[in-house]
């Protein structure tokens, strides 16, 4: 398998236990995750081969960041190691119930928000590589930030490689630019990227945030989701970037912080067709109802790096399998703890095949 690149932040994250509060906490739990790296920990899960792109300090947190990104087998021979700049840091508070998560985000002036398009080898980096996957994340980080992953999608489309990007919109981060929304920089920065993407990947609120188009009526707060307006959502970013060939919408419908349902819809420009997964017996759209949720976070990146897995993988690459293999995969991430998605394809697989019962495997 050709190499899997992703470029973009990592960063350290410190949780609170269990589902304390942070202010009810004196102690923190440490891991080391970001969107991108995420989805090369997924791929390489998965038996698949990933770079990881991204601009570290020197010194001993940062060394514990990549050898947490080694530890699954991510390549990390192209981050470069900075004189200049922090690890960026975000603290979690994982709700439940009726009481939503949060996130606090302590990244200002980190490596990779200082580090010029300029200072990475991309013609290496990219060198028999076959996809980059981007997110709209690393750009809210600041106009340095935003230009390197201007370049690394050019460069990508340069060398020949397929580029997925998941818009990912985070109001907290796009501050870069005074006098300008959160969303007004988003739109205007993402819209330089998007014409150089080949998979647009979102949320059913990325659409809206990002390019100001919205799923008709959808309320996604409601627990509940109008499935068949969101073709239409993929025909419009199509409209406006023709060059994207397929639109991937994951549909979550809340229903409190620990009970979700879970599914996606796969969009191809080619044959103006919808995939919808997973489906029950008679074919219809039936997410998976995720109950008793262990940690969300990540969960749009493991379908994303499911997804990317698939679509390269001969045997998954067909629509409608690599749909099913996406879903299935994020559903099992949302119980894991951490960011980082540690399930194999066999038991992806076993969960598209029904083995949905959690029994004990012995």
């Amino acid at each position: 398998m050709k190499p899997i690149v992703s470029f973009g932040e990592i960063m350290c994250r410190l949780a609170s236990p269990q589902n304390l509060r942070l202010r009810q906490t004196r102690e923190l739990e440490v891991t080391y995750a970001g969107a991108e790296a995420s989805v090369a920990a997924s791929v390489c899960n998965f038996g698949g081969t990933a770079r990881y792109v991204t601009a570290l300090p020197k010194h001993a947190l940062a060394e514990a960041t990549m050898d947490m990104l080694r530890s699954v087998g991510i390549d990390t021979s192209h981050v470069l190691r900075t004189d200049s700049g922090r690890l960026g840091v975000y603290f979690l508070e994982t709700g439940a119930n009726q009481r939503p998560s949060n996130v606090i985000y302590d990244r200002e002036d980190s490596a990779i928000a200082t580090t010029p398009a300029d200072q990475y080898d991309w013609s290496t980096i990219f060198a028999g590589a076959q996809w980059l996957h981007l997110s709209g994340i690393t750009p809210a980080l600041s106009q340095v930030a935003a230009d390197a992953t201007l370049i690394a999608a050019q460069q990508a489309k340069a060398a020949g490689c397929h580029v997925s990007i998941d818009l990912n919109f985070r109001k907290k981060l796009w501050k870069w630019e005074a006098g300008t929304s959160a969303a007004d920089l988003a739109q205007k920065t993402m819209r330089g990227i998007l014409p150089f993407i080949d998979l647009v990947i979102a949320n059913e609120e990325d659409c809206h945030d990002v390019l100001g188009i919205r799923a008709g009526a959808t309320n996604v707060n409601s627990g509940e989701l109008d499935t068949a307006r969101y073709p239409d959502v993929a025909r419009q970013v199509i409209s406006q970037f023709p060059n994207v060939t397929k639109v991937a919408i994951t549909l979550r419908e809340s229903l409190s912080a620990t009970h979700n349902n879970w599914g996606a819809m796969l969009f191809e420009r080619d044959t103006d067709k919808a995939y919808f997964a997973p489906l029950d017996r008679t074919s219809r759209y039936q997410p998976y109802q995720i109950k008793n949720i262990v940690d969300r976070v990540g969960g749009g990146d493991s379908f994303a790096g499911g997804l990317i897995f698939a679509l390269t993988t001969p045997e998954l690459a067909e629509p409608s399998i690599a749909l099913n293999y996406a879903v299935a995969a994020s559903c099992l991430k949302h119980s894991i703890k951490g960011d980082f998605n540690y399930s194999t394809r066999a038991e992806v697989e076993a969960l598209m095949g029904g083995a949905s019962s959690g029994r004990v495997v012995r």
